[in-house]
């Protein structure tokens, strides 16, 4: 019988707890895509959570393997714990991805 009890007790307590609801995300901005799958190209958006994303490459003859794309870009979010925005500036090239940011550490 307590057995019983315990597990109704328990099941009512789960029950009890509130459901939040997630904030459905949302496109809000699309930059122009130019991207037609050969060479640069050049995209970005924003989300409605604060997400945000630009890029941008060009094809650069050279390096070790014949072309290479070089890439230009940030993104940035909000810490939903903290509510503060980050941003990430990056490049991509041919030594590989160099990421900066005031929350990031300097080597």
């Amino acid at each position: 019988m307590r057995t019983i009890i315990a597990f109704a007790t328990l099941i009512a307590v789960a029950l009890a707890v509130p459901v939040t609801q997630q904030p459905e995300i949302v496109l809000v901005k699309e930059s122009p895509s130019d991207n037609i799958g050969v060479g640069n190209y050049n995209y970005g958006y924003q989300l409605s959570d604060g997400q945000t994303k630009q890029e941008s490459a060009e094809l650069v003859p050279g390096g070790t393997d014949g072309s290479f794309l070089r890439v230009h870009g940030s993104y940035s979010f909000v810490d939903p714990l903290t509510n503060v925005a980050y941003t990430v500036n990056y490049v991509g090239d041919e030594n590989g991805f160099h990421p900066e940011g005031e929350h990031l550490p300097r080597v």
